[in-house]
């Protein structure tokens, strides 16, 4: 049997969700939510961060992620300038609707001051290119041909989902106190590396028709004791509105002197998105793209002050 790139692409982000669906418990907590009252659990998308800066054999930031999702057919539909957090962004959509869409920002490092991009090389310099060199034929292959056979595409999602993890080894926790003084975002990536910041589920698709819309679904989500940003970013009715959960924390391995010793740290929240329908070439349909206004305010869910 043969399988396409959709199909390897949804087996990989299936096993994302999964993955994120262990380490997140509000994710847990809403889908426990929305299946209980016969509804589904649809992904709009999921969003990365990555630093613009030499990262070893990796490549630099959006390209980290890009130059994997384009041979699983994405393509490139949204470009966006956040200057306030210093970042660039862009998203990504497939050919099939049932994918979700990838958000996937980077950091323009150049512009930070100079003694923290003095910080940076002892951590990512050395970082490896994390598919083997069976990986990597994979990918050329199935780029080329659009399609693997069963097996070899079995390999190739379990080659990809080691990928979206830390590349690089354990950083200073002085580097990372540091660093986070000045961007929470390049403290964030330095822990966390290529996994997913969030997941974001779609509230038009849940089908639960006591939940129509994302007020009713954050209600029901605060009466369940999942804690949630305070403001909902975009008016109801406008074409998109977000908000997300807090931010769960996480004990990270980084490195003490001669030691390792656990930071407590955040890691990641589940977004709920709700899109509204705009006219193109005459026809009713919904807004598939982000708004930066609202973007800036999500990422202030993963800042660290008590660190």
């Amino acid at each position: 049997m043969k399988r396409n790139a959709s199909e390897i692409g949804k087996s990989l982000v299936d096993k994302l969700w999964d993955n994120f669906f262990l380490r997140v418990p509000y994710a847990t907590a809403y889908s426990g939510l929305v299946n209980r009252k016969g509804g589904q659990v649809v992904l709009d998308h999921l969003g990365f961060r990555t630093l613009n800066w030499h990262t070893g054999e990796q490549p630099e930031g959006i390209l980290a992620v890009r130059h994997i999702i384009e041979c699983l057919g994405y393509r490139q539909a949204g470009k966006y300038v956040l200057p306030k957090k210093n970042l660039k962004a862009v998203h990504f959509e497939a050919e099939s609707e049932e994918l979700p869409r990838f958000y996937v920002s980077q950091l323009e490092v150049s512009n930070l001051p100079g003694w923290a991009q003095n910080l940076l090389p002892d951590v990512l310099s050395d970082t490896p290119y994390l598919l083997s060199d069976t990986g990597i034929e994979l990918l050329s292959k199935l780029k080329a041909d659009g399609i693997l056979n069963t097996e070899a595409a079995e390999i190739l999602v379990g080659e990809l989902v080691n990928y979206f993890r830390r590349p690089w080894n354990p950083p200073a926790r002085e580097t990372v106190l540091k660093i986070n003084d000045i961007s929470h975002y390049a403290a964030w990536v330095l822990l966390h590396g290529n996994s997913p910041s969030h997941c974001a589920v779609s509230i038009n698709k849940q089908g639960v028709d006591d939940l129509p819309d994302l007020e009713s679904t954050c209600h029901a989500l605060k009466n369940s004791g999942v804690p949630l940003k305070e403001k909902i970013e975009g008016k109801k009715g406008s074409v998109l509105q977000q908000t997300a959960t807090l931010a769960v924390k996480e004990d990270i391995k980084v490195k003490m002197e001669n030691e390792m010793e656990e930071i407590n740290w955040t890691y990641a929240y589940l977004e709920l998105i709700q899109r509204g329908f705009i006219e193109v070439e005459g026809q009713r349909t919904l807004f598939q793209g982000f708004i930066e206004s609202q973007e800036r305010h999500l990422y202030n869910l993963t800042r660290t002050l008590d660190n």
